[in-house]
């Protein structure tokens, strides 16, 4: 079934990603309460118990809210790493599994998970570069202020990248947040621009590269057609794969990463 892809919702308000291999599930993130984490799982006909594990990026609510409830309640295995055990005050013995930065991890042979260090806030948040064995990788990162070249070196190659837009400069600039917010979005520590976002994936894209989704856009400070707009203009002319956007309310589509990537809408 190569590996499918659907992100059940993505912005400031939560944030979680599903991924299916054969006879394997994992979450990337768990940012929504419980109740709606479930709710979301069974739009897309997914029994919550059947998730092997969920991994969490980093200590941050809107991506670790109900992360904890939510292994416990399934039987999932929760990984995250050190700090961000510490900063949310789970043990790292019996409450989740840590593991250090580039330290691969094996989920039941069948989806393989490498944590790569990015920067952001406080946090000790990774992006993650999961593959199911195929020969096809995909890569996920959200929450960074710039793309360290380490990041850019395991983005390049893979077959699927989902990646944060979060704001349109002008936007922001002209916005109504304080001059202090403002210089913590645009920081090393913030968020991606738009602007940033498709300088990266310009970098970073090989023929190999199928399918894009930009995720965790600002509600105030971005809008889905200025992101993709900004993307295409830096890369439409090499790229012939699809572009999605993954807004708040989802889930909206699965991307099926295989052979071809195929991409189908949720009813």
């Amino acid at each position: 079934m190569g590996l499918r892809i659907t992100h059940l919702g993505s912005g400031s308000r939560g944030n979680s990603t599903l991924l299916e291999s054969e006879n394997c599930k994992v979450l990337i993130d768990c940012g929504f309460s419980l109740k709606q984490t479930e709710r979301r799982l069974s739009r897309i006909s997914i029994e919550p118990r059947e998730i092997d594990a969920i991994f969490v990026t980093h200590h941050h609510g809107d991506h670790s809210k109900s992360a904890l409830k939510a292994s416990q309640k399934w039987g999932s295995r929760l990984y995250c790493n050190l700090e961000t055990a510490m900063k949310l005050g789970w043990n790292p013995i019996s409450d989740c599994r840590t593991f250090g930065n580039l330290e691969r991890i094996n989920i039941h042979d069948k989806i393989s998970v490498l944590p790569v260090p990015i920067p952001h806030d406080d946090a000790e948040n990774i992006a993650l570069i999961v593959s199911n064995g195929d020969g096809n990788r995909a890569g996920f990162a959200t929450d960074l202020g710039e793309a360290t070249v380490e990041l850019k070196r395991h983005l390049k190659g893979c077959s699927h990248i989902s990646i944060e837009a979060n704001y349109d400069h002008d936007r922001l600039m002209k916005g109504p947040y304080p001059d202090s917010l403002k210089r913590r979005i645009t920081g090393r520590g913030g968020h991606l621009s738009n602007s940033q976002t498709a300088e990266i994936l310009r970098e970073v894209m090989t023929p190999e590269l199928k399918t894009i989704v930009l995720c965790h856009l600002s509600d105030k400070n971005n809008a889905p057609h200025l992101a993709e707009s900004e993307v295409l203009m830096r890369i439409g002319d090499e790229y012939n794969g699809g572009i999605f956007i993954s807004e708040q309310s989802g889930p909206d589509f699965k991307i099926t990463v295989g052979d071809e990537s195929l991409s189908s809408e949720i009813k």
